[in-house]
């Protein structure tokens, strides 16, 4: 299973970047996706999920209003379209293969993490 994550940099605050998620090895169209990040000497931070067919997308407070979780079966692809972005979104943006619970809630999968993309958000 591989999951390869891309499309982060460096932006000036409010401005925009779009991240992308290639999955590979397993059946994505299967399975709920999440994003979670981690900023140098910060617990990892849930930002969005979504689930198998689209539905259910789950955004952490800190991004809610400002970020889009969305995917595409078809390429094996999910995105998070990052809006407004602001200085404390700096962070390493990181792909998760979970699941989806009876609840709603979405749990990630410890044993499915891609290596990440690096967000970098200037005053």
């Amino acid at each position: 299973l591989q999951l390869v994550e891309s499309g982060g940099g460096l932006v000036q605050s409010g401005g925009s970047l779009k991240l992308s998620c290639v999955g590979s090895g397993f059946t994505f169209s299967s399975y709920g996706m999440g994003w979670y990040r981690q900023a140098p000497g910060k617990d990892r931070e849930f930002v969005a999920a979504i689930d198998w067919n689209g539905d259910n997308p789950k955004y952490g407070d800190s991004v809610k209003g400002r970020f889009i979780i969305f995917r595409d079966n078809f390429k094996n692809t999910v995105f998070l379209q990052m809006n407004n972005l602001k200085p404390e979104d700096t962070a390493l943006y990181v792909c998760n293969r979970g699941s989806y619970g009876v609840s709603g809630r979405y749990y990630p999968n410890d044993a499915y993490w891609g290596h990440g993309t690096q967000v970098t958000v200037s005053a």
